[in-house]
């Protein structure tokens, strides 16, 4: 998230929290797609991470894209750790461990956001070039240990370094050593919200089976065909994770915000500083809880939006639906990804028949897949169904979605054309992991050196 909110409304009720996320509801004609990467950045002389300060650094690269771009730079104290398009239409952040990410605008068509993501990547590269910078794109760091990522100067990222190790094992990992591609996606009620959030929850893990890229650690392969997958099994299963009342036909906004209230928060800010909260839940933080500790102790309205952002569930509820289950990876692969959940919660017919598929699968059944395929990826299964034939049912459920939404191109192609890297997988039985652990033990001498050249932006 490149921006913590600072809105100052006051809040009282759980009827205002769960109003502010109905308020997401809109128009199908006003639905739009906003696209979210991440990608690792290195020195191309000896494919060692970039840090924070210095010449050729991190907070360089936003310099430099500030004056290029002319977006509004976003600081912590001194530090530039953003920048804003200035009326609202797209970000870039920095994730932790120094992540590039680029939180796109929300457009109408995939083949808009193709475009955006060509011409951010062409941007970060001029920019990058004369640093001898470079970017990668997969879902896991595939060689720096923790202690050799750097740290980004980031208020809410100190208090969550602290916070994670006492709620799971992998908490850092995934702040630091891990990138995703993610999509946002509207909903016009919360019938619809409802629908969308069910389906997605249940598929999510078989979006992380498809995009798996992150087969490495540390410069070995680590058995996983996701290991960001498995990261996520043990971060802060608290407020990560599946959510029970998404598998009930009766669920709603108000369901998700009771949810909400009962997880530990991570900050407030006020007067720019961040004040670390993780000792209390926002319920309790709505009873009265930092009244004394701090002097504007009363709950805002932006402190319900930005706790809202610190809650990690395979699918996260905003005024939008975020796609949280896929491995970061090559650019057809950030095309890919949004493509994939367009058709299939875009059109009415897909979203139907996604949800038919679905139907039957319980929380247990759906949780165990979760378990499953970060090891087995399209080798696990459910409810006796392979994933891989279940992959080649759902994918081609998002093509006939592409399909009926009739969104072309200059040369008369519609958004099917997205999917290919998708299909690629299908017709070979294999995703990327499988392709970079065939390069390790065969090309690359079992050196993970090769991916920086080769799956470089």
């Amino acid at each position: 998230m490149a921006r913590d909110t600072t809105d100052q409304t006051p809040l009282s009720s759980v009827s205002e929290m769960t109003a502010y996320l109905a308020a997401g509801n809109k128009p199908k004609e006003k639905f739009r797609i906003g696209t979210e990467h991440e990608k690792f950045v290195f020195f191309r002389a000896d494919n060692s991470p970039v840090p924070y300060f210095g010449e050729a650094s991190i907070s360089a690269l936003l310099k430099g894209l500030q004056k290029k771009s002319g977006w509004d730079p976003i600081m912590d104290g001194d530090n530039i750790i953003g920048l804003g398009e200035p009326s609202g239409m797209g970000a870039i952040s920095i994730e932790p461990g120094g992540q590039f990410e680029l939180s796109g605008a929300p457009l109408e068509t995939i083949h808009q956001t193709c475009k955006e993501s060509n011409n951010h990547l062409a941007t970060v590269r001029e920019i990058a070039e004369p640093m001898g910078i470079r970017f990668l794109g997969v879902g896991g760091s595939p060689k720096w240990t923790l202690a050799e990522t750097p740290r980004m100067p980031k208020s809410r990222y100190d208090i969550m370094t602290r916070y994670m190790p006492k709620v799971g094992t992998k908490g850092l990992d995934m702040m630091y050593r891990t990138c995703t591609i993610q999509v946002n996606l509207d909903f016009s009620s919360e019938a619809d919200m409802r629908r969308k959030m069910r389906v997605s929850m249940k598929l999510q893990s078989l979006a992380t089976a498809l995009f798996a890229s992150s087969p490495f650690t540390e410069g070995k392969p680590n058995g996983l065909s996701s290991w960001r997958g498995e990261i996520w099994k043990d971060t802060d299963n608290r407020r990560g994770g599946l959510l029970d009342f998404t598998f009930r036909d009766d669920f709603g906004f108000e369901d998700y915000v009771k949810w909400a209230l009962d997880v530990p928060m991570y900050f407030v800010v006020r007067d720019g500083r961040y004040h670390d909260c993780t000792h209390v839940t926002f319920r309790q933080f709505m009873d009265g809880a930092l009244k004394g500790e701090i002097a504007d102790w009363q709950p805002t309205m932006g402190d319900w939006t930005n706790h809202l952002s610190t809650l990690f569930p395979d699918v996260r509820l905003k005024r939008f639906l975020e796609m949280r289950g896929a491995d970061g990876g090559p650019w057809r692969r950030i095309c890919a990804l949004p493509a994939f959940w367009v058709g299939l919660l875009y059109d009415d017919e897909a979203l139907a028949a996604a949800d038919e598929l679905t139907k039957d699968w319980n929380l247990q059944e759906v949780n165990a897949l979760r378990d499953a395929v970060p090891a087995q990826g399209l080798k696990a299964s459910i409810k006796g169904h392979g994933l891989l034939d279940i992959a080649r049912d759902v994918v081609g459920i998002s093509r006939l979605g592409l399909k009926n939404r009739k969104r072309l191109n200059g040369d008369g192609q519609d958004e099917t054309v997205f999917l290919s890297p998708l299909e690629e997988v299908l017709a070979k039985k294999g995703t990327l992991a499988d392709d970079l652990l065939m390069l390790y033990n065969g090309r690359w001498n079992q050196s993970v050196e090769p991916i920086f050249e080769e799956y470089q932006y």
